[in-house]
C-alpha cells in the first residue's frame, strides 16, 4: 500500500492507523499547493480530487475520505482498532467520525485558507470551540472515544487537536479532560513514530 500524505495534514490519521495496525505501507509525500509529488509528477493523475490522504491499494485501486481509509485499515488489521462491523459499537465509532469530520474537520480547514478575510476566522472558531466542549463532557471518565481501547477515530480527533492547539493557537487549557486526551494520544509510541516520519517531531 501506499499512503499519499502532505505532513501534519488530516492524513496524519491514517499514517497513525497504519503503524497502530502494523500494515506494511510506503509514504508518498504530497505538495498541495502545486498538486505535485516529491518526484515532480502531478498528483492529479493520481487524485483527481487533489487532496490528500489517498491510499492506494497492492490492487491498483484509490481509496481517499480519512473517515473510509482508517475503517479499512482497522478491518485489514484486525487488532481492535475499530470494532466489528455491524456491532452496535462499530456504528458509534461511525458517529465519532462523522462528528470529527463534519463539525471539527470542516469548521477548521478554511481557518489554514490565505483567503479567509480575518473578520470570518473568529466565526469558524467559535464553532469550533462549541464542539471542543461537546467532547470535553463525552471524554469524562474515558480514555478514549470509544472507552478503555483506542480505534481510529482516536486518530483523527489527536489530528485535529493539533491542528487546534499547535498550529492555530487555540486555547483549550480550561477543557482538562481534552487537554489529557491530546496528551494520552501523543505518548503513544505508533503516534510519536508518525509524527517523526512526518517531520513533526525531531528523531530521538
Amino acid at each position: 500500500m501506499k499512503l499519499y500524505y502532505s505532513p501534519g495534514a488530516c492524513s496524519l490519521s491514517p499514517h497513525i492507523a497504519l503503524l497502530e495496525a502494523g500494515l506494511p505501507y510506503d509514504l508518498v509525500k504530497v505538495d498541495l499547493r502545486a498538486k505535485k509529488l516529491e518526484n515532480g509528477d502531478d498528483f492529479l493523475t493520481v487524485n483527481p480530487k487533489g487532496q490528500v490522504p489517498a491510499l492506494a491499494l497492492d490492487s491498483g485501486e484509490l481509496v481517499t475520505e480519512g473517515p473510509i481509509i482508517v475503517q479499512m485499515i482497522a478491518d485489514k488489521a484486525g487488532k481492535n482498532l475499530a470494532p466489528p462491523r455491524d456491532s452496535d459499537e462499530r456504528y458509534k465509532l461511525l458517529e465519532w467520525l462523522n462528528y470529527i469530520t463534519t463539525e471539527l474537520h470542516k469548521n477548521l480547514g478554511p481557518m489554514f485558507s490565505p483567503l479567509l478575510a480575518e473578520e470570518a476566522k473568529p466565526f469558524f472558531k467559535d464553532r469550533t470551540m462549541s464542539k471542543f466542549k461537546y467532547l470535553e463532557t463525552a471524554l469524562t471518565g474515558r480514555d478514549y472515544l470509544m472507552g478503555k481501547q483506542f480505534t481510529v477515530a482516536d486518530g483523527y480527533l489527536f489530528t485535529m487537536l493539533m491542528w487546534a492547539t499547535d498550529r492555530l493557537k487555540f486555547d483549550l487549557s480550561a477543557m482538562p479532560n481534552l487537554m489529557a486526551y491530546k496528551a494520552r494520544v501523543a505518548a503513544r509510541p505508533k503516534v510519536q513514530e508518525a509524527m517523526t516520519k512526518e517531520g513533526l517531531l525531531k528523531a530521538a
